[in-house]
């Protein structure tokens, strides 16, 4: 069984083992340990139930760790009462577990970090690496998360919408380290929809796989950003894609649009035209509409004015971008781009250098200062 396989198996485990009294972050903990000891055991001899080889093993390690709290008198009767081996009950906690690791009470980057170690089943180490900030830090934020839902019951109802932002969160962050998160993500996302008919599920995860196709032709290769409409189409994942539209429209289907449906139906009108120039800007900016309704994002206003600069022309694009916060994330960007396609080279220019200079990161910052640099070479 590989690592993926295996780390697929963890929230089961943890639930099987929150179902037999222990708490939650005691049977995360065992769960890791067991973790630990499969990919060490398993090659020589691998399981005929791996699901049911772990249980027993996490549940050893946490009577072990129950024996060693001789002060915790509340533990003695666990010991006292070791389950027989057995089948493992079809029961599964797995929803619950995502509801647990989305808790309101957590904050997004606890919540994430939580997703990944109870659901994703990823050591902290990894996840430390995939973040980029040390691994004590990453096991404080970690032990944190545990002890602010250590109260929580599993079988308390949650609430869907923040997992899905949670999930969200991980795909964005994207690859480093050894983890790619955007394909952990996804995998979560695939295991959460097997477990819930949601249409926002299949909508998040349809998203994913549209976005996710288009990676190969993000960046050149000397890493430079390639925006989308100079991508090379060909790169694009054929196979991501068709996923990905089926998925949205037995989605749609079910009549129940909500915003990741919406932000899936736009990446999938991207996703079908042959060229940038065949693109529907039209049905694109009609769905930025229904986005709208469903959301009152300012930054979809700012999207929406990219799109209608596309549809109606540069200048009902400038006209959109007027009536919104000249502070949001990539305004300045945008506005160079409607001022570039409308023909006003000089003013595009400045306003490339300067959303250059407020960039998050070094790739947009030199793609945005390349951008600035070709229309002063053109204005000469």
């Amino acid at each position: 069984m590989n690592e993926t396989a295996l780390r697929s198996l963890t929230p089961g485990v943890i639930g099987v083992l929150v179902r037999r009294g222990a708490d939650f972050a005691a049977a995360e903990d065992a769960v890791q340990d067991a973790l630990v000891e499969a990919v060490r055991a398993w090659p020589a001899d691998p399981p005929r139930d791996p699901k049911g080889w772990l249980v027993t093993v996490a549940w050893r390690k946490f009577l072990d760790a129950a024996r060693s709290e001789a002060a915790r008198r509340r533990r003695e009767d666990l010991v006292e009462t070791e389950p027989v081996p057995g089948p493992i009950p079809e029961q599964d906690e797995t929803l619950q577990l995502y509801f647990l690791c989305a808790h309101p009470a957590l904050t997004p980057s606890s919540a994430v970090a939580l997703t990944l170690r109870a659901v994703g089943g990823l050591t902290t180490r990894q996840i430390a690496e995939a973040y980029l900030v040390p691994e004590a830090t990453m096991a404080q934020r970690i032990s944190r998360a545990k002890r602010t839902v250590a109260g929580v019951r599993l079988d308390q109802p949650g609430d869907v919408a923040t997992v899905l932002r949670v999930l969200y969160l991980v795909f964005n962050e994207g690859y480093s380290g050894d983890v790619d998160l955007a394909a952990e993500a996804i995998r979560l996302t695939r295991q959460l929809a097997a477990v819930i008919d949601h249409p926002e599920v299949s909508g998040l995860l349809a998203l994913m796989l549209l976005h996710h196709a288009r990676r190969a032709a993000r960046t050149a290769a000397d890493g430079a950003l390639v925006p989308l409409s100079e991508q090379d189409r060909t790169r694009w994942d054929t196979t991501a894609i068709a996923e990905g539209v089926a998925i949205l429209q037995a989605a749609l289907a079910q009549d129940r649009l909500g915003e990741f449906q919406a932000q899936a139906a736009i990446a999938a009108l991207h996703a079908d035209a042959p060229t940038a120039e065949e693109t529907d800007w039209v049905q694109i900016v009609e769905w930025y509409d229904e986005l709208l309704t469903l959301t009152a994002s300012p930054i979809v206003r700012l999207n929406r004015a990219v799109a209608l600069g596309e549809a109606d022309g540069p200048n009902a694009g400038l006209a959109a971008l007027a009536e919104l916060d000249a502070r949001l994330p990539r305004y300045t960007a945008v506005a160079a781009h409607l001022h570039e396609r409308a023909g006003d080279l000089t003013t595009a220019a400045a306003l490339y250098a300067e959303a250059a200079r407020q960039a998050p990161n070094l790739a947009e910052r030199d793609h945005l200062f390349r951008q600035a640099a070709r229309l002063n070479s053109r204005a000469r």
